[in-house]
């Protein structure tokens, strides 16, 4: 007997059509409040923990592409939230800090962020979330392995 493929039951589907519905919660509020897209706010929330980063390394640190990530710091430098400086010894390579006015946005989206995150949790006790936790740790870590093989 075939086995039948049933998108609405099948894990990855779920588990992107959870992630998208997540974000785009999310992101509503950041576009509204502060004209950011979800690439420029991971932009500003990366560099708000590791500022002095090139765009590679966001770009690798936010698993965004390159060019989402190039597209995001040309307009976060554009409206005057994020810095850009060259190395001296590349010029090539551009390293990245917010600005005052990116650690402003940065400042006041944070605790929203984390106000939704509980928002979103407040269903589930300490032991379910640990448990989440725990089971999106391993999902990825095996999707990991698998895309080794």
């Amino acid at each position: 007997m075939k086995e039948e493929l049933i998108l609405e039951d099948f894990l990855p589907y779920r588990l992107s059509i959870l992630a998208h519905t997540v974000s785009g919660t999310v992101a509503s509020v950041y576009d509204k409040r502060f004209n950011l897209s979800i690439p420029e706010w991971r932009v500003i929330a990366i560099l708000g923990r590791f500022p002095g980063l090139s765009a590679v390394e966001v770009a690798e640190r936010t698993l965004l592409d390159k060019v989402a990530v190039s597209r995001a710091v040309t307009k976060l430098i554009k409206n005057g939230r994020i810095d850009r400086q060259f190395a001296d010894a590349d010029r090539r390579r551009s390293i990245l800090n917010l600005s005052d006015e990116g650690r402003r946005v940065h400042d006041e989206i944070a605790p929203l962020a984390l106000q939704f995150e509980r928002d979103l949790l407040q269903d589930f006790s300490a032991e379910d979330v640990e448990q989440l936790n725990i089971i999106m740790d391993r999902l990825l870590a095996r999707a990991r392995q698998i895309g080794l093989s």
